[in-house]
């Protein structure tokens, strides 16, 4: 049985990825999850807001006063002597965990400024990366911000980090913009070699002890794995870029799901946090019983068999039919 896929230019040998969680803030649990069968990691975020909190503390506790006397500056190094705490040690941890194990480990940014983001893939690259891919969150709360400006946002930090990196490069996406379609050929034609489908932002909730807002982690189920499907099914029918479905994927049945609608691979986190990391064994071994059993050899043979060009139901993917939906459901 050849599980073998290509993700972004890469070879992975099963279409299992473990995606950004706690999971992967060590060496030790990615060993595990090494051992269980799976085929990467994406490492935990890097956060820009982290990088540059660390950054201007450093500013301000070691420049505050000095302009009272002149001569105090050339007692300290240039600012970009100092590194941020969590970069660093990210960095570290990167160079370690590609020395000890054997599969594609991908970085992860999450920001939405291009300075940052551009200093710390060329670091990301040096410290052995086999790919990045970039978390774009931005909430845009200003009524009067066109919606065509915000896409340019996304793209300019794409554009900016593909300058400075030969790393290949992977966008992951959220549903919300007005047209995904439109947005994913855009991606790709700023460079992106893949697009994760979707990022699961964290869930807004509201202390009634505190009185006050507060997030919370939002774990998935194998329900929210519906938008997933629809649009790989969509993008694999009209954009040829590199897709990982990673919303909703906590089983076998997932898995496969998510590749037959056109997905390369598919991304885990919720599921390993809930499951652990032998959860990937588990899967894999599902996923052969039930390719055996119905005669598929390969992963490539299955992949985009169900997307949008190839299936007899298009409107499936295409069509919101609630009515149809509803007529048919069954007490």
């Amino acid at each position: 049985m050849n599980l073998a896929t290509n993700y972004l230019g890469l070879a992975f040998k099963n279409p299992l990825i473990a995606g950004a969680s706690p999971l992967s803030n060590s060496l030790d649990t990615i060993k595990e999850l090494e051992d269980a069968g799976i085929a990467g990691v994406v490492l935990h975020s890097l956060f820009e807001e982290q990088i540059n909190h660390d950054l201007h503390a450093i500013d301000h506790f070691l420049f505050k006063g000095t302009d009272s006397y002149a001569e105090s500056l050339s007692y300290f190094p240039d600012s970009d002597y100092f590194e941020s705490s969590e970069s660093e040690h990210y960095l570290e941890d990167l160079t370690e965990i590609k020395k000890a194990t054997d599969i594609p480990i991908i970085a992860s940014l999450n920001g939405v400024s291009s300075g940052g983001w551009v200093k710390y893939a060329k670091k990301l690259q040096e410290a052995g990366a086999d790919a990045l891919e970039l978390n774009i969150t931005y909430i845009p709360t200003n009524p009067l911000l066109d919606a065509r400006e915000i896409e340019n946002m996304y793209l300019k930090v794409l554009t900016e980090v593909k300058v400075h990196t030969t790393l290949p490069l992977s966008v992951k996406m959220n549903p919300y913009f007005t047209n995904p379609a439109q947005m994913a050929k855009l991606f790709k034609d700023a460079g992106a070699k893949g697009l994760v489908i979707f990022d699961n932002p964290v869930q807004v909730d509201i202390d009634l002890d505190e009185l006050s807002p507060v997030q919370r982690a939002n774990l998935t189920t194998s329900s929210n794995l519906s938008e997933t499907l629809r649009w790989c099914a969509i993008l694999d029918s009209t954009i040829d870029i590199s897709l990982a479905a990673s919303t909703g994927v906590h089983t076998a049945k997932d898995v496969l799901k998510a590749v037959m609608s056109g997905a390369d691979v598919t991304q885990m986190a919720s599921a390993l946090l809930k499951n652990g990391t032998w959860h990937v064994h588990t899967i894999l071994k599902e996923l052969v019983e039930w390719m055996e059993e119905k005669e598929y050899v390969s992963i490539e043979q299955m992949k985009g068999s169900i997307s949008l060009h190839h299936c007899d139901n298009k409107a499936a993917y295409e069509r919101a039919n609630y009515m149809r939906v509803l007529r048919s459901y069954r007490f």
